[in-house]
């Protein structure tokens, strides 16, 4: 399925990428509120259910932006692993270096008393592991990207009949895959149509495709999807919940359909819009050019709020969910925009 993708028509990723930087900070000040069901009021935790199932849709859009921006460009293998690829895993490598660093200090500080080879096999196994829980995404998208070289090709030739029949089976996967149609599952190995990289492919799809009906009529379509997709979410997850007297994030996997829903909702409406405020557009322009330096120094911010009493019950979890994480999003952006002045920092800022 080929197709060119002019670079001003592509405008709009730019804001689906703030959106999705946003949401993730979000999705991580409200999560803390969600492991302690059945020990703080009621409301509370309702606020955070609701918030975290509204941003669940982030890592989706992240990866289906991946897909977008990368499967419509052929590259020579060399020239992608030299400079599409080193710009992923230098920055990663730093900021994992950084996490162990202050994980360590925490340990030492704590009183526990490690030998120089207990020391290097803990870091060698933070390393392997994700110095930090929001870093299993880098991992995953490492994987993803040591596969476009050959997907770009892929995608690239293949006809829109092609593409509907991958993107199909890997939806079928993502159903047949969940505990409750354990018993319908056949010994067929589907893995290769598994995970993530559906969305790559399906991002790359929605992107070329035009559709025969109005952006009006598209722009309902993707409300409803995020309507649905949101309101499975929330009240699934509250039902499994309240059944197993304990926290169930079930509808809180990203490839689940509820959440797959709300992420195609919000990749069309935000492809069907148009912005021209020039200062939505200005500071859209900044958090996206950062946006991957964010993510990665972004749970560094939110330890050092928190130590300051910055967190999701400061005030009421209402406001201050947003308001914590707007605070981690402004120190974020201004860490990573001055490294990035410094000499070679472009290199570790992201």
């Amino acid at each position: 399925m080929s197709g060119s993708q002019d670079g001003n028509k592509m405008i709009w990723t730019t804001y689906l990428r703030v959106v999705a930087t946003i949401s993730v900070i979000f999705l991580h000040v409200a999560a803390d509120v969600l492991y302690q069901y059945g020990c703080i009021p009621d409301f509370v935790w309702w606020t955070g259910n609701v918030y975290d199932s509204l941003v669940r849709f982030c890592v989706p859009v992240f990866v289906m932006l991946t897909g977008v921006l990368m499967l419509s460009r052929t590259y020579e293998l060399n020239d992608f692993l030299k400079k599409r690829f080193s710009r992923i895993v230098l920055p990663f490598l730093f900021w994992s270096f950084i996490y162990v660093i202050f994980s360590l200090n925490k340990k030492i500080s704590a009183g526990e008393v490690m030998s120089f080879f207990e020391i290097i096999r803990w870091v060698f196994e933070s390393l392997r592991d994700g110095s930090s829980f929001h870093l299993w995404y880098i991992y995953m998208i490492i994987g993803i990207y040591l596969f476009i070289p050959i997907l770009s090709k892929w995608a690239q030739n293949a006809t829109e009949k092609e593409m509907l029949y991958f993107i199909s089976i890997w939806i079928f996967t993502l159903v047949i895959n969940k505990p409750i149609f354990s018993e319908f599952r056949i010994n067929i190995d589907l893995t290769y149509f598994s995970g993530f990289i559906g969305y790559v492919v399906l991002g790359y799809y929605l992107s070329t495709k035009s559709f025969a009906c109005s952006k009006r009529i598209l722009k309902i379509i993707a409300v409803l999807l995020m309507f649905f997709g949101a309101i499975i979410t929330i009240f699934g997850t509250y039902y499994l919940s309240l059944r197993n007297n304990n926290f169930d994030e079930y509808f809180y996997n990203y490839n689940t359909i509820n959440v797959l829903m709300f992420s195609v909702g919000i990749f069309l409406f935000f492809k069907n819009i148009e912005i021209s405020n020039p200062i939505v557009i200005k500071i859209s322009n900044l958090i996206s050019k950062y946006s991957y330096g964010i993510y990665l120094v972004h749970v560094l911010i939110l330890r050092f709020i928190y130590d300051l009493g910055i967190d999701y019950d400061f005030i009421h979890p209402v406001f201050a969910i947003p308001i914590t994480t707007i605070v981690c999003l402004l120190l974020s952006t201004l860490i990573i925009y001055s490294i990035n002045r410094l000499p070679y920092g472009k290199y570790i800022s992201g």
